[in-house]
């Protein structure tokens, strides 16, 4: 009978190889491996639902009323916060590749970004028909004036991802996008009070701010204007602007769909959930938060575009139109 045990406790080379890596990582920080060993012997094993915190984030649905289909609109709000989230983790990792290289971005990695952030918007606006018929009409309107003021309006998220994808002179009123063309950073705090979003949240009759609006200003004007700041130079817009030879046609493409995605496709969804849900006129019955949205969500008539310069000039004049006239209304090919 053999005596080697059945159990073999040598180390295999790559193992004690790694323990060698580990011992000079912590070396050099002046702590003690035999210490960290001893908390991953003793630390319990990962589960799942610690690892996403799953009990907390099923704890976060908290509706107003007792009509059943709030909670439909509460998680998919919830849904697309966390797509946007997605979405600045692409943008940030972006300007901390500039920053790391004197603001020069790889178009290979600047591509990958963009692509990421388009399947994002992609999901978020094939599933809004989570909100346009999976919803109940007479519980929404029941509902919905418990929420008064709060509107999707006040995503902050959203506006910070126009703020990352482009130069602020494409997102100030279209009435004054030429005047703003060549603004510098001490230019910054004018733009900002003549982003093309304060004029969307107006009361009907008077003119005047929404308290909607005016909640969100006093919670993010200051926040908004610092990322600008910190923005001017690693927008997408510019990075794209700054590689050298110009970008690829792959890049430009990602950055059209971009665009499309941002500005049509995503405003759009919410315009057809709004021509379900609140068809009235406008003086019977205003948005959420008394948010213009006849005005304020169509594209042809905001035409936010961030990246202009990739753009026909046939293609800026009819920004958005084919998209309603197909989605909305049921028309066209």
């Amino acid at each position: 009978m053999s005596t080697e045990s059945n159990n073999d406790h040598t180390f295999d080379p790559t193992i004690l190889d790694k323990l060698n890596q580990l011992q000079k990582k912590y070396a050099a920080m002046g702590q003690d491996l035999s210490s960290y060993l001893d908390g991953l012997l003793y630390a319990d094993y990962r589960t799942y639902w610690d690892l996403i915190h799953l009990d907390t984030l099923l704890s976060l649905q908290r509706p107003q009323t007792p009509i059943p289909d709030e909670v439909v609109f509460i998680v998919y709000h919830q849904i697309t916060e966390l797509y946007f989230k997605l979405s600045l983790h692409e943008f940030e990792r972006m300007s901390q590749e500039a920053r790391e290289n004197s603001g020069a971005v790889g178009e290979a990695f600047l591509l990958e970004r963009v692509r990421r952030v388009n399947r994002y918007f992609e999901a978020l606006t094939t599933s809004f028909n989570i909100m346009v018929d999976g919803m109940d009409r007479a519980e929404f309107m029941k509902f919905r004036m418990s929420l008064l003021p709060a509107s999707g309006f006040q995503s902050a998220q959203y506006r910070m991802i126009e703020i990352c994808s482009t130069s602020l002179d494409c997102i100030v009123h279209h009435n004054l996008r030429d005047q703003y063309a060549d603004h510098t950073v001490d230019d910054i705090p004018e733009l900002m009070a003549h982003l093309y979003w304060r004029e969307g949240a107006v009361e009907l009759s008077s003119g005047d701010k929404t308290l909607t609006l005016r909640q969100f200003e006093a919670k993010y004007d200051e926040e908004l204007e610092k990322l600008a700041r910190d923005m001017f130079s690693s927008n997408v817009r510019k990075l794209a602007k700054d590689i050298e030879g110009g970008p690829s046609k792959d890049l430009i493409d990602a950055l059209r769909w971009l665009d499309v995605n941002v500005n049509v496709n995503w405003p759009l969804a919410h315009y057809k959930s709004a021509v379900r849900y609140l068809h009235k006129d406008p003086i019977d019955i205003a948005a959420t938060g008394g948010t213009n949205w006849q005005k304020y969500l169509p594209p042809k008539f905001q035409k936010r575009i961030f990246f202009p310069e990739y753009w026909s000039e046939k293609e800026r004049a009819e920004w958005g139109r084919g998209w309603v006239v197909k989605e909305v209304f049921g028309q066209g090919s």
